[in-house]
Order: structure tokens, then C-alpha cells, then sequence
């Protein structure tokens, strides 16, 4: 469990201060960050949508699953199913009602349960596709800009294979009781 403060402790010998194994290098941007919305399936994907401010559940209504979300479930068909997580938005009671009047079928998600979706990994390699492929951003827009270019540019091959370990990894978290797995 990490302390509140977010400080990593590592306890050293004297004069191990500086040594290899002791020191952990991290990468940041500095400047800012900006936060995305996007939805993939074997299918399609969504366009990614640059969320700006805080996003409330009429927001995520409006300018997510009504435009972005209601159009991607009809084009799969009936046997479509949003998986999103507990975040405050997309469990609101408009969203809820929302959901049911668009006849949108939606994966039922226990509170405290780890996160399975196959979106954090695809937000995993959009993170490594922008790193690797450019050089840090001179400003939000253009970081804005290239997580554009690398969401459209992971191969379907990549999401195909993310969905379809979505039951592997069911059966990992069933079997370790819900605590860690390799996914």
C-alpha cells in the first residue's frame, strides 16, 4: 500500500544512496495532461474525444454516449455490450436512465472489483505509441494532437485480441478471488 503522500520509501546500507538497484527514474511531462474518451470493439472504434474540464454524468450523456456510444452499439447490433466502469459520470441516475431508454445493454459492474476493462490496456499502448514516436509535445494540442494520430493507428489485429482475453482474464480474477493477475 502506498502511503498518502505518494512518496516511494526504499531503505538503503550507507553509501548505496545512488546505486543502480536504488534509484527508480521516471519520465514525466511537465506542463499539463489531457484526458480522452474512446470506446473499441472487433468491430470499430469510436473517435477519441478529447474530454476538457470536469466531465459530470449530463456531459458524458451529451457529448459521449449519445453521439459517440448510441452509434457504435447500434452499428455492432443487439448483441453489443458497453463495458464502463464505476466513475462517478457514467453512473449517474441520468446516465442510468439514459442507458435503458437507448435500449443499450451494459455490463453489470460490482463496486471495489478490479478493473478488467481491455480499454486500460489499449490506453497503455496509446501512451507507448506517443512516447516512442515522438518527441516531448511543445503544448497540449499538439500531445492532443498525435494521441489522435496513434488512435487511429493501432491495428484492429491488437484491440481483436484484447476483447477476446476478456474472458481469460474473468476466469484469472475468479480463480485468484479477485486479487492481482497478469493482466
Amino acid at each position: 500500500m502506498e502511503p498518502a503522500d505518494g512518496r516511494i520509501r526504499v531503505w538503503r546500507r550507507r553509501g548505496e544512496r545512488f546505486a543502480e538497484g536504488a534509484v527508480r527514474e521516471r519520465q514525466r511531462f511537465s506542463g499539463g495532461s489531457v484526458m480522452v474518451w474512446g470506446g473499441i470493439s472487433t468491430r470499430l472504434r469510436t473517435p477519441l474525444y478529447h474530454v476538457v474540464d470536469n466531465l459530470t454524468g449530463v456531459r458524458y450523456q451529451n457529448e459521449i454516449l449519445q453521439p459517440l456510444v448510441v452509434p457504435a452499439v447500434q452499428a455492432i447490433g443487439p448483441r453489443a455490450i458497453l463495458q464502463d466502469d464505476n466513475a462517478p459520470p457514467h453512473r449517474s441516475a441520468a446516465v442510468n436512465t439514459f442507458i435503458q431508454q437507448a435500449r443499450v445493454n451494459r455490463m453489470p459492474w460490482p463496486a471495489n472489483s478490479p478493473d478488467l476493462n481491455p480499454i486500460e490496456h489499449m490506453w497503455d499502448e496509446l501512451c507507448r505509441r506517443v512516447q516512442q514516436h515522438h518527441h516531448p509535445p511543445a503544448n497540449l494540442g499538439q500531445l492532443l494532437q498525435w494521441f489522435q494520430q496513434e488512435w487511429n493507428g493501432v491495428p484492429r489485429a491488437f484491440i481483436c485480441n484484447l476483447i477476446h482475453s476478456m474472458r481469460q482474464r474473468c476466469v484469472e480474477c475468479l480463480a485468484h478471488n479477485g486479487g492481482h493477475t497478469r493482466y
